[in-house]
């Protein structure tokens, strides 16, 4: 049974002028914006929160349904500016992911963003916006949202490793050794999520592949190994692959394999990866599934360190 286990938690107060982490009673605001959800979702994010010992306030318009996002896009972006000027909002949590909210980015300049640091956290189409947080100089955690937390009532680990990185206390990942692992140790900037929203972004002033001495990380769900080969070609063909320090594969799911080719998506990237001299390790537990999503300081320094008898992550901000 592979292991996974999480070590060397350590309280860090304001870590980065760019990222002010929570303390009991700051205020997170919960916004939609991406597809449209429901009010249980919202809800059962909102008694997690409170019980974590959160005041939580709900965007005007995270309820809204426009043609399956929630509201249009001048009202998602409306929440959006709201959370990030209001000064006592410490925090956003984004309700769900799904589809649009590359929408704002199209929306709103960069220097919205190096103006308003907030902690941001989400997943999924959220990559998008925790890549403009990146490419700010901000941080932001890749982690679950108001329907996973509420799962299992925020008592879960990977619930409670998200509630503790929230407030700055910082996890070391331990990760059993992969048969396509390629060791080395690397150190950089965390960035990353789901790879076929980092692939809609390329070339944009939020593409966070384009910053030099990185650490990447990806995921995704329901796409084809096909797909997700033109994605990774699309990285060398643009030439990024120099600033990628290390490389985290997360988890892969709900895809078809095809017939005659790889046996899994693993082994279509390390096709590819194996070419490269830097450390890469495989079946992080990063991705669509709760239990195997534990909480992503995206925009951090952090260090990569892959052996023989498996792996460690660090953040080092």
């Amino acid at each position: 049974m592979k292991r996974f286990y999480v070590t060397g938690l350590l309280t860090m107060l304001l870590l980065s002028a760019s990222a002010q982490f929570l303390h009991e009673g700051d205020t997170i605001a919960i916004i939609s914006p991406s597809s449209a959800t429901d009010t249980a979702t919202i809800n059962g994010g909102v008694r997690t929160l409170e019980r974590w010992g959160f005041h939580t306030v709900v965007g005007r318009h995270a309820l809204n349904d426009y043609r399956g996002f929630a509201g249009t896009i001048e009202e998602r972006k409306a929440d959006l500016l709201w959370a990030l000027t209001t000064p006592s909002v410490k925090a956003i949590m984004c309700s769900r992911g799904g589809d649009g909210a590359v929408h704002l980015l199209c929306e709103l300049s960069p220097k919205v963003f190096r103006r308003y640091p907030k902690l941001l956290i989400g997943f999924s189409d959220i990559t998008a916006l925790l890549s403009a947080e990146a490419c700010a100089g901000n941080m932001g955690i890749h982690g679950s949202m108001c329907h996973a937390i509420n799962t299992y009532e925020g008592n879960d680990t990977v619930s409670q490793s998200l509630r503790r990185m929230m407030t700055g206390d910082l996890p070391e990942y331990h990760v059993d050794a992969h048969p396509l692992n390629q060791s080395g140790k690397a150190r950089g900037v965390l960035v990353g999520g789901n790879m076929s929203v980092l692939h809609g972004l390329a070339g944009s002033d939020y593409d966070p592949l384009r910053l030099p001495g990185i650490i990447l990380f990806v995921e995704d769900t329901g796409e084809g190994m096909t797909k997700v080969d033109r994605m990774l070609h699309n990285i060398e063909v643009r030439g990024l692959m120099s600033h990628v320090k290390g490389v985290i594969i997360g988890q892969f799911t709900s895809y078809k394999k095809v017939p005659n080719t790889f046996p899994d998506m693993n082994y279509m990237f390390h096709e590819y990866l194996r070419n490269y001299h830097i450390p890469v390790c495989y079946d992080f537990p990063v991705g669509h599934r709760h239990m195997h999503n534990f909480p992503m300081l995206v925009g951090s320094m952090a260090e990569l360190e892959v052996r023989g008898e498996g792996v460690t992550l660090r953040f080092c901000p």
